[in-house]
């Protein structure tokens, strides 16, 4: 099983960090908190039925989930088959695939795919079937082969407040509702101040995503009735509408404005101590001047031979000594990035858990 969490972090002792390194650091934090959207947990659905350790769907289902993380990088859906056609017994073939949103760059969605591999097996361990969809992607396995199967049961919906007596607004809704019905694929509409986007996975063919998309529609008003933005995922595809400007995601949920505040706080502790970082590394520089020029100064009035040897040892006793610092700063600083992601990390996991559809895979 796969059940350990990949924490990504960078380990350089840099004694005097650039103020460029420190940018392209609070870069790829601010480049973290802009795609945790996309690793928004939806929901994870786990069959009944348990594998024993050490069994051969056990190997197969490490070798799909490792076959998803890698193709990940190459393409935005893939489907696998392992052990089909070996002398493995019916039992232990594992069947799954995986897919990311249409509008996800590649380097977006292999990211998005590691973080649902890596949360699938801890939400469902030893499960013989597991899905699990995040904001930007979707990771899916079982010990029966469902590829191509259109399935249209409901796994997941979401009703914002309504909005009452406003003919325009589902006028417009019922225009982007009816646009992303022809979606094959990956699909965005907008008409007026609603937008909207829908998809099927890649193993349906056209009529069948049609007649999912159908059905998603179809769910969606009549589960969701008025509300101003609504999400609704069946077995197969999922479609989405909002109004813009707005998406109230307080009715069921605060974890992603808990989220945020985590990652906001992550920013700010770092920031406090890269600044400081950088301003000790800037006094220890203004320092070794100040020594230079009061050595020279030195030099030139008093005995060459015997301040030479006093101030050489002045001057290495405090660049020894910052350097110590910042040296020191710089571990607290990578050892905290690393308690904090893991915190995180954790965090989302224990949110995840409690919100399980156990019943979501047969």
């Amino acid at each position: 099983m796969l059940r350990r969490l990949h924490l990504h972090s960078t380990h350089k002792t840099i004694p005097a960090p650039r103020l460029t390194s420190l940018f392209f650091l609070f870069l790829s934090l601010s480049n973290h908190g802009n795609f945790v959207k996309a690793h928004v947990f939806i929901y994870a659905g786990c069959s009944q039925e348990k594998y024993e350790p050490n069994s051969p769907f056990e190997g197969n289902h490490n070798s799909l989930l490792s076959s998803v993380f890698s193709s990940s990088s190459q393409a935005s859906y893939n489907s696998f088959a392992i052990g089909n056609g070996s002398s493995t017994p019916p039992e232990g073939i594992c069947y799954g695939l995986y897919q990311c949103r249409g509008d996800l760059r590649s380097g977006d969605c292999s990211r998005c795919i590691e973080s649902a591999v890596n949360q699938i097996s801890l939400v469902c361990p030893y499960s013989y079937g597991a899905a699990l969809q995040l904001e930007g992607c979707y990771v899916r396995y079982e010990h029966v082969d469902f590829l191509g199967r259109l399935d249209t049961s409901l796994r997941y919906k979401k009703c914002s407040r309504s909005v009452n007596n406003d003919v325009e607004f589902f006028k417009r809704r019922d225009d982007v509702l009816a646009d992303l019905t022809a979606a094959m694929g990956f699909r965005v509409s907008s008409s007026g101040s609603v937008e909207g986007y829908a998809q099927c996975l890649g193993d349906l063919s056209s009529s069948d995503c049609s007649a999912c998309l159908a059905a998603a529609v179809a769910q969606l008003k009549n589960l969701c009735g008025s509300a101003a933005a609504a999400d609704v995922y069946l077995g197969q595809c999922y479609a989405r509408y909002w109004a813009s400007g707005y998406y109230d995601r307080s009715s069921d949920s605060s974890s992603e404005d808990d989220v945020g505040k985590t990652v906001a706080i992550i920013v700010g502790v770092l920031a406090g101590l890269a600044i400081l970082i950088v301003f000790l590394s800037f006094c220890r520089r203004a320092m070794g001047k100040i020594i230079s020029k009061n050595s020279r100064y030195f030099y030139s009035h008093f005995n060459y031979g015997l301040r030479r040897v006093e101030d050489r040892h002045l001057a290495c006793s405090h660049d020894s000594w910052a350097r110590k610092l910042i040296k020191s700063l710089s571990f607290a600083l990578i050892f905290l990035i690393k308690i904090l992601l893991l915190c995180f990390q954790m965090e989302r996991i224990l949110a995840q858990k409690k919100m399980v559809l156990s019943s979501g895979i047969k």
